[in-house]
């Protein structure tokens, strides 16, 4: 009988041990660095009261981090906008999706050698980053500037052949993004998204000449493969994200740098 009751505790503990490691999921998730893997440091302890273990990946590039997710080596991702998710799809033959929005990083211009879009020369040369849909938005803002015309300015794919008025005379270089702000020194106006001038040591708000507004429709989301969205560790994530703590986070912290779109 000592004997049957002690093999009964056991197997009783060994079942606990079993339903409490079930509970502790780890979810890994790619970011870039600011503010994006901030972020979620900051509410990583959160998670882990609810039983998550948050595994963050940071990566400095807009491609590895939807690889990645869509090759099933990582499960979410937060560092994108919409446009340039569907654009991914599109031209990765992927299929990931978007489960949350949680901020918008305003895009602007930044440059090293004007301080006002008045003193900006005829021929200057303009930086955009070279992937479509953050391409299509700084010649967007460029057009909301007042410094070229569109043949579409709802086109959110537009590139510089779509440019049908150039009174400067004005020379685009289509490069990486993440490279963006070290080239300000070769280049009289860069167009760079919030995150890399972040992480540059540019304060977006004192920085740059010319800003989005904060009705930008670009929020940055979390993207996971479909199978995934309903995951419940996924929904721990997305619900811990769009929380009234991250979104003093987000404001105490960026200044409005950063701003919470949920």
């Amino acid at each position: 009988m000592k004997s049957t009751l002690i093999r009964s505790a056991l197997l009783a503990a060994i079942f606990s041990v079993a339903a409490g490691a079930a509970h502790a999921g780890k979810l890994s998730i790619a970011a870039t660095p600011t503010p994006h893997a901030e972020v979620l440091e900051f509410i990583k302890p959160t998670l882990a009261q609810q039983g998550v273990d948050l595994d963050i990946k940071v990566f400095t590039d807009y491609i590895q981090p939807n690889q990645q997710v869509f090759e099933k080596n990582i499960d979410a991702n937060y560092f994108q906008h919409k446009p340039y998710l569907d654009s991914f799809n599109k031209d990765h033959g992927t299929d990931l999706i978007s489960v949350a929005l949680v901020h918008v990083e305003p895009f602007g211009g930044y440059s090293s050698k004007i301080k006002s879009l008045s003193e900006l020369r005829d021929g200057a040369t303009i930086a955009l980053p070279n992937d479509p849909s953050n391409g299509g938005r700084a010649l967007v803002l460029l057009q909301q500037q007042g410094l070229i015309k569109l043949k579409d300015p709802s086109n959110i794919l537009a590139t510089a052949r779509d440019v049908v008025e150039n009174p400067k005379k004005l020379k685009f270089r289509e490069l990486e993004a993440a490279t963006l702000a070290r080239v300000l020194p070769d280049v009289d106006l860069a167009l760079i998204n919030t995150n890399y001038a972040l992480e540059a040591g540019l304060n977006p708000l004192e920085d740059a000449l010319f800003l989005e507004d904060k009705d930008s429709p670009y929020a940055n989301l979390v993207a996971v493969r479909p199978e995934n969205a309903s995951n419940p560790d996924v929904v721990k994530l997305v619900e811990t994200l769009q929380t009234p703590e991250v979104k003093a986070f987000l404001l105490e912290k960026y200044k409005g740098a950063v701003v919470p779109a949920f």
